[in-house]
Parts: C-alpha cells; sequence; structure tokens
C-alpha cells in the first residue's frame, strides 16, 4: 500500500483536493475530523485540554469552544505548543491504527493523511509520498476572510502560525496548485494520481 501525505497551508484548498483523490478511488482521513473525536467530552485528550487551559474554553454543554481556543493558542506561540504536545500523540496514533486497517483491505491500494501540520511535526517523514496544496497568500487570506469571519489580524496570525507555503512546497513530491479554476485543480490531481497509482500498483 502506498503511504502519502497531504498538506497544505490555511485555506489552500485541502479539502477539495482530498475529495478529488477520494472520487479517484484513493482512501483518505481527515486529521482535523480526528482531532474534533478527540476533543469530545469524554475523552482523554478532552480532559487533558480542558486541564491545561482552563474551564474557559467550554461552552455550556462541556463541549471545548474552539472559537476561544483558537483565540488563545494563535496568539501565543507556547499556547499553541502545549496544544499540540496534547493532541498531536493522540492524532498519529489514530492515524497510523487507519493506515493498517486500510492496508489490510486494499493491500495495492493508496492511503492519503490530510493533516495541516504534518511537515512542522515531522510525520510528513511516515510516508512514501507527500503532495502539498498552495496558492498565493493573497488568495488564502481571501478565502479565510470569506470563510471564517475573523478579522484581518486575526487571518495575519493564524497564517504566520504556519510554515509558509513556499516553504512547504519544497518538501512535497507533488505541489497542487490550487489557486485557478476548479478544472486546472482537477487535472493536476489526475496527474499526480496516475503516478500514484503506479507506485501502488509496483508495491513501492
Amino acid at each position: 500500500m502506498l503511504r502519502v501525505g497531504l498538506t497544505g497551508g490555511i485555506a489552500t484548498g485541502k479539502s477539495t483536493v482530498g475529495r478529488m483523490f477520494v472520487a479517484l478511488g484513493c482512501h483518505l482521513i481527515d486529521s482535523d475530523h480526528i482531532t474534533h473525536q478527540l476533543l469530545e467530552p469524554g475523552q482523554a485528550v478532552h480532559e487533558a485540554v480542558v486541564q491545561a487551559f482552563g474551564e474557559r474554553i467550554l461552552a455550556p454543554d462541556r463541549t471545548i469552544d474552539r472559537k476561544i481556543l483558537g483565540e488563545i493558542v494563535f496568539s501565543d506561540p507556547q499556547n499553541r505548543t502545549k496544544l499540540n504536545s496534547l493532541v498531536h500523540p493522540a492524532v498519529v496514533q489514530r492515524q497510523q491504527e487507519w493506515l493498517r486497517q486500510v492496508e489490510v483491505r486494499d493491500p495495492r491500494g493508496i492511503a492519503i493523511v490530510d493533516a495541516a501540520l504534518m511537515i512542522e511535526a515531522g510525520t510528513y517523514k511516515n510516508y512514501d509520498k507527500l503532495i502539498v496544496v498552495a496558492c498565493p497568500p493573497e488568495e488564502q487570506k481571501r478565502r479565510l476572510r470569506l470563510r471564517s469571519g475573523l478579522s484581518g489580524e486575526q487571518i495575519e496570525t493564524r497564517i504566520r502560525s504556519q510554515m509558509p507555503v513556499k516553504e512547504k512546497m519544497k518538501y512535497a513530491d507533488y505541489v497542487i496548485d490550487n489557486s485557478g479554476s476548479l478544472e486546472t485543480t482537477q487535472r493536476e490531481v489526475e496527474h499526480a494520481y496516475e503516478e500514484l497509482r503506479k507506485l501502488a500498483a509496483e508495491g513501492a
């Protein structure tokens, strides 16, 4: 089975690209979805995060208010590091469990793990190939403004909290430019998929 990492900057369109790969027959797990599950009440990670940041991050139903938590961690690099140290090991464990399950079901398949901080955390080394989704910083800001309602300052802070997309591209085996039309992105995805499919068939 071919293990593939999928990453990129915030609002570059990783989810869109991921759905295109799934439509072509790839398996995919979204690390944001894993994180949401781990932060649900009753989970050990939920309890650890509440203990670290206090009950101020809780909504009335004791779920974690991600907006409040986001303001805390994006305004202070130390808090961001603390949160990542609590959440990231459990996310990686879930990713590895999922990869093992997919390999049993589809030994010649392509399994893609979508994770925003894969390069920053060093876990990109766990994969046979790395795909980076890219678009210009101004387009990132425009998309983030449209979808999030964040202020200009908050948007700048969130983009700065990640490695610049240009730096991430240096690690990539494949760069998907998602700054143009969906049709153009689709063609780039199909080209990368054909190469990945051949590698998976060879048992790379």
